[in-house]
């Protein structure tokens, strides 16, 4: 049997639901332009790649807004068990993460997303693998054992201040081979550019960890993802 190998989606998507027309207008107000026909599955992980500056952030909460679905974010478990936070925290799509638990982080995100699944409930996890706004030589990993894990499509999207345009166009099939894996990350992702490109790190995993890849060319906020 032939070892797996990554591919990008070419089925078909299911449409996004009606957004928030008033976000899209300041999107356009400001030049922006999202690009985005629809998911393969019910769930999956977001990487947003480049991450170089604080304007992500908006950019980021329009283009949500604009495409009316929910996405879950990473955060500590302590800003749940506030009263009014927590309860905000959960209505903007927080996932706790107890770093206390004894499958880790990955371990309860695979476990929420699998029960997700089973339920035909929707769970696209959404992070910035870079961790930082400034340059880093490599992704953290936590996000990608996910995906494998769960056996869930990565979408790649991008902020891309050369064209004003936010593409959230392209999803993988990962296969669980690292090297691989980033390989086509790389090529999917070649010539996106952040606000400050000089700043958009190496699409790899940490190279002293066993398994992981060489760097990988491309053109070119920490989201609580484990290295």
């Amino acid at each position: 049997m032939a070892p797996p190998v990554p591919r990008r989606w070419t089925g078909p998507l299911t449409p996004m639901p009606a957004g928030s027309a008033l976000a899209r207008g300041i999107l356009r107000l400001f030049g922006w332009r999202v690009v985005c026909h629809g998911l393969p599955a019910r769930q999956g992980v977001v990487m947003v790649y480049p991450h170089t500056s604080n304007w992500d952030f908006p950019v980021g909460v329009l283009t949500k807004w604009t495409l009316g679905f929910e996405l879950k974010f990473w955060a500590k478990d302590s800003l749940f068990r506030l009263p009014v936070i927590g309860h905000w925290m959960r209505a903007i799509g927080g996932v706790a993460i107890n770093r206390r638990s004894a499958n880790g982080m990955v371990g309860d995100t695979v476990r929420q997303m699998r029960e997700a699944k089973a339920a035909g409930r929707s769970f696209w996890l959404i992070v910035a693998p870079e961790g930082t706004r400034g340059y880093v030589d490599h992704w953290k990993s936590g996000a990608y054992h996910v995906a494998v894990q769960a056996e869930v499509p990565v979408g790649l999207a991008s902020f891309d201040f050369a064209t004003k345009q936010v593409l959230f166009t392209d999803f993988v099939e990962v296969s669980g081979d690292a090297e691989q894996d980033f390989a086509l990350f790389a090529q999917v992702l070649q010539g996106r550019q952040g606000k400050r490109p000089e700043q958009a790190g190496l699409i790899r995993l940490r190279p002293e960890a066993p398994g992981n890849n060489e760097p990988v060319n491309n053109e070119s906020g920490k989201d609580g993802d484990p290295r």
